[in-house]
């Protein structure tokens, strides 16, 4: 695959099979992140100007089209997605212990931060386990049934790849008061995902650093029409278009925007539209990539078990592929042990506690799947 010349195609670049993690930038980011300098460089205050007129109205139409948002005007933008958690737990209720439904498979911006709330007694948590998968569903869903302040889940789980459908978990909450937050890291540019039906209800969250290809400082809220119009924890680009205007009180836009924070660095957003401009060009939708990664990674399957590795297909921790998300994850006892291994052979792969995980790209073929399976049935003999 073209496009990634300065960095899978760079001498003496690892094989990279982590896609999932840390997804290496295509060349047309070099050029944006240029142009976000020169654009700073010449218009200085006035660059905000260029950044609200043209760069995240840019962003916002390519979210908009990727998850089949109604109103793009619904999306906004930050540096990372602990800031929209934030200022989501700063709309829940003051006068009592919020109550918040989650899972024992959530990313550690969220995991920790609510194991922290919770040593101080600031928040009431319900986890649901994920496993055994074909009952989750029913049993988060029966949870749900309960009321809640706040029902946060992911997507797809960081430490197994399953994946659950927005719309029917969207719609577990039984109080129309309890927010709904959607954790889209691993789910946004690896999985078709339609949320017209939803968009209404929940919040989406995610970012551009794995599947979406555009790096840090990228990050996105889907924010529904009318639900939390005044965040607590609010920054001044939330009432930037009130800036000159004066009068009482604290103003806050009616769409998105009110979840904004305050002055952060934009590059990456002019590098996530260049990213989503290439794709258009080169025809590559969601879907399509999918469908390429997918058959890299039957070809690794099939490989791994002609081998007899000691690691298998046998061995995913979700063997449906329609309910995976786009990486692989192994039950592992000595998951780490294996990963330094292929680290050693400049080959980068990455665990969590006894999952190993693999990531393929569009930048890899089908002789790169066979390649690692027998790198990897190999370290595993080691």
């Amino acid at each position: 695959m073209k496009g990634f010349s300065l960095s899978i195609g760079a001498a003496g670049a690892p094989f990279h099979a982590a896609a999932h993690s840390h997804h290496p930038w295509p060349d047309v980011t070099l050029a944006a992140q240029e142009t976000a300098w020169r654009d700073a460089a010449r218009l200085l205050d006035r660059k905000w100007e260029q950044v609200f007129v043209s760069v995240i109205p840019e962003a916002r139409a390519h979210v908009a089209r990727v998850l089949n948002l109604p109103d793009p005007a619904s999306v906004v933008f930050g540096p990372n997605t602990h800031s929209f958690l934030l200022r989501l737990l700063s709309c829940l209720p003051r006068e009592r212990t919020p109550r918040i439904l989650t899972t024992g498979s959530e990313f550690m911006s969220f995991a920790r931060q609510m194991a922290r709330l919770e040593e101080e007694k600031l928040v009431s948590v319900t986890r649901v386990r994920p496993e055994p998968f074909d009952s989750f569903e029913e049993r988060f869903s029966h949870e749900a049934r309960s009321n809640f302040d706040l029902v946060y889940i992911s997507q797809v789980f960081f430490d197994s790849a399953f994946a659950i459908d927005p719309v029917a978990l969207a719609r577990v909450a039984r109080d129309p008061q309890t927010l709904v937050v959607i954790d889209g890291y691993h789910g946004f540019m690896a999985l078709p995902t339609d949320l017209r039906a939803i968009a209404g209800q929940v919040f989406y969250l995610a970012g551009g650093y794995k599947y979406a290809m555009a790096g840090e400082g990228a990050c996105f809220l889907h924010c529904p029409p009318g639900i939390c119009p005044r965040p607590r924890d609010t920054g001044w680009y939330a009432g930037f278009s009130a800036l000159e205007k004066g009068g009482s009180g604290v103003p806050f836009a009616a769409d998105g925007s009110r979840f904004f924070g305050a002055t952060f660095d934009v590059s990456g957003l002019y590098r996530f539209n260049a990213v989503q401009n290439w794709l258009s060009r080169e025809g590559l939708t969601v879907a399509a990539m999918l469908e390429m990664v997918r058959a890299i990674e039957r070809v690794f399957l099939a490989e791994l078990d002609r081998l007899q590795s000691p690691l298998q297909s046998r061995d995913l921790v979700v063997l449906d592929e329609n309910r995976r998300g786009r990486f692989l994850a192994f039950r592992a006892r000595d998951a780490g042990a294996i990963a330094a291994r292929l680290a050693a052979e400049n080959i980068v792969v990455d665990w969590r506690g006894d999952r190993l995980r693999v990531g393929f790209g569009i930048y890899h073929d089908e002789n790169d799947a066979t390649r690692l399976a027998t790198a990897l049935a190999t370290a595993l003999d080691t």
